[in-house]
């Protein structure tokens, strides 16, 4: 009889704080793919693509930004406990994909913000169209960019590839979750609208 007990006293949902960055940032990665995928490979004009990588770098620093949030959220407020009955290597699985995905989701804004810094063309970065963005001092100061800003090209790429294998894996886990094992995992990250949520502490 003391299980229930137990249960209703843990954290059985992520707080409001930690949910609306996880759907901001969410929803700024899947912009900032579609756009570099526009880029990449549609012919446009060189005004558009102007626009659209100012606009890109301009969101992928907002996203950088907010990922440090989430993580400094997620170091200061514990969060659901993960089903009792996932097996180990369930559970090892789940907290190397939610690593890796921290992880990769800082780095790509960097590598970008790094890949700019050395850019050969010297653009500078403008925030929506008025704030200046500074590149790396130690990158933009370098005497041989090209070879530099080629590799790190290489590296953004296939990182938003490695980073969108990660997201549709995350996403397929969910749904299992949800729709095959019946569980409340995805629930503990969706917006409460019309209710209140069960506890006010989480990721």
């Amino acid at each position: 009889m003391t299980a229930p007990a137990k249960q209703s006293r843990g954290i059985t949902r992520y707080t409001g704080v930690a949910i609306i960055l996880h759907w901001l940032i969410a929803a700024g990665i899947l912009i900032l793919i579609v756009m570099g995928l526009v880029m990449d490979h549609l012919s446009l004009d060189p005004m558009r693509v102007f626009q659209l990588y100012q606009l890109h770098k301009s969101i992928g620093i907002t996203v950088m930004v907010l990922i440090a949030l989430r993580i400094i959220w997620r170091l200061t407020h514990r969060p659901p406990e993960l089903p009792g009955d996932m097996k180990g290597f369930e559970r090892m699985a789940a907290h190397l994909t939610h690593a890796a995905l921290y992880s990769l989701q800082m780095f790509m804004p960097l590598s970008g913000w790094a890949m700019v810094s050395v850019s050969t063309l010297g653009i500078p970065t403008l925030l929506y169209g008025t704030i200046l963005w500074p590149d790396l001092p130690v990158l933009s100061t370098l005497q041989n960019k090209a070879p530099v800003e080629v590799a790190l090209k290489a590296v953004h790429h296939w990182g938003g590839w490695f980073l969108l294998a990660l997201i549709g894996l995350h996403v397929a886990a969910a749904l299992r979750h949800h729709f095959v094992l019946n569980d409340n995992i995805m629930r503990q990250m969706l917006p409460a609208i019309g209710r209140k949520s069960a506890s006010r502490h989480g990721d």
